[in-house]
């Protein structure tokens, strides 16, 4: 088949969905299909070796253009070689680094714009990509990665007539998080639009399930499509026993994932503090990575200062914006691993990468959490939002090393099994040969 991965970029951090579609895209890649990843708004972000040729595709509706387009008339009218000014690199880098400067407003705008693509300020924008899908691309189904492009399935069908493939992927946090009347705006125009999709599929059944509620769904509408990832150069790390000198391996609980309030970086500073005065800990270091926008700087900052001022500074270690090779160390150096997040989260595909190396996680007992430690049988659950709760299951875990290996060696086999790129490519395949049965 001839497939094309409509894919929102961040422009400055590693994105769980821009992974998702890459891995997804590479794999379909191997099986002999047709792929092309197009970027939207910014260029892609990614820590592994992106699709073949994704260096040679344009990013469509840069965020530059679309901003000036959505505010000012005159630039509706450009030239393309000042449309393509604005669409480079460097400058929708920088557009995404100054993004927490944009209003929510704006941002409320901006979305409801999107999702009624077709009636908005941006027809050159969109006459442009469906130009290249036509003429260049012809492709046999064409995939959004997720929801908030609802807005482009009708012009699709109308101007391809090629099926169209919806992922969700936490769209319901954005969305919530706009200003009204745009939130209720919003939500109106996905639940409009998401219908005439031919495919929608959700990274788990608890999210499929949420999804199905909120856009008010037939219960069979959405189908679960876990993630998988690439498992080259994942691998557990030795066990510390096995090592004939030096001292034991410290015990280190990680935390990879966006590091913000929102993903839960406060509530595991606040466990580290109840493990190390509360609960007595004397030896357990903490380890902080994942991305970091300018926007997450004062949180981050602050987090600092707290852990200063208990003295504990000196027993924590800040990673930022990791590489590939950097982020699979870290892993590896992890006794064990919790993102608290504090909203519903879809997925987490930072516990993939963690169970690949055979480290047990500790995750919320919320949303998608306690699905994905029962699938996996690679970690435990506790209370949402209770740090103490956090700490004393951290205690328990590193008290107890049989444990420990029992569940991280129960994660990694369920990846090798379940949750990899070349499942998930299969399973993909499945969904869509009943859509485009003559390419398949």
């Amino acid at each position: 088949m001839k497939i094309v991965f409509l894919t929102a970029g961040t422009g400055s951090y590693h994105c769980g969905a821009c992974m998702r579609d890459n891995a997804l895209a590479r794999e379909l890649h191997r099986a002999g299909h047709d792929v092309t990843l197009a970027p939207m708004y910014l260029p892609l972000i990614l820590d592994e070796e992106t699709l073949g040729n994704a260096k040679d595709v344009p990013v469509f509706f840069g965020g530059i253009n679309v901003f000036l387009q959505q505010k000012l008339a005159l630039f509706r009218h450009t030239p393309a070689w000042l449309d393509r000014l604005f669409n480079s690199t460097g400058l929708l880098k920088w557009a995404a680094r100054h993004s927490h400067m944009t209003s929510a407003r704006d941002q409320g705008e901006m979305t409801l714009e999107m999702l009624d693509v077709g009636a908005s300020r941006l027809r050159k924008e969109l006459d442009k990509l469906m130009e290249w899908l036509a003429v260049i691309q012809k492709p046999d189904v064409v995939c959004l990665s997720n929801a908030l492009l609802a807005g482009f399935i009708p012009e699709l069908k109308r101007r391809l007539g090629a099926p169209v493939v919806t992922f969700f992927q936490g769209e319901d946090t954005f969305l919530d998080g706009l200003p009204e009347p745009f939130r209720a705006q919003c939500w109106d125009a996905m639940r409009a639009r998401v219908r005439d999709s031919d495919q929608l599929l959700a990274p788990t059944r608890y999210y499929a399930d949420f999804m199905t509620g909120r856009l008010n769904l037939a219960p069979a509408a959405i189908e679960v499509l876990y993630n998988g990832i690439q498992l080259v150069g994942y691998a557990p790390a030795e066990p510390a026993l096995s090592r004939v000198e030096g001292p034991p391996a410290v015990p280190t609980i990680g935390y990879l994932a966006r590091l913000s309030r929102e993903k839960g970086l406060g509530l595991c500073v606040d466990a580290f503090l109840c493990l190390t005065r509360e609960l007595g800990d004397t030896k357990t270091h903490l380890h902080l990575g994942g991305a970091a926008t300018a926007g997450d700087e004062p949180f981050i900052a602050q987090q600092k200062q707290r852990l200063a001022a208990a003295g504990l500074a000196g027993r924590v270690t800040w990673s930022p914006n990791l590489s590939r090779d950097g982020k699979v160390a870290f892993l590896r150096g992890l006794t064990l691993f919790s993102v608290p997040v504090q909203y519903p989260e879809a997925f987490g595909l930072y516990l993939l990468e963690a169970m690949a190396c055979g480290v047990p996680v500790v995750q919320p007992d919320a949303a998608a959490f306690p699905e994905l430690v029962a699938a996996t049988g690679g970690g435990i659950c506790v209370p949402p939002r209770d740090p103490l709760a956090l700490a004393n299951a951290w205690k328990s875990l590193l008290a107890d090393p049989a444990r420990r290996t029992a569940l991280g060696q129960a994660g990694r086999l369920s990846i090798e099994k379940r949750f990899n790129a070349p499942t998930m490519a299969a399973e993909f395949l499945r969904v869509t040969a009943r859509l485009a049965p003559a390419a398949a």
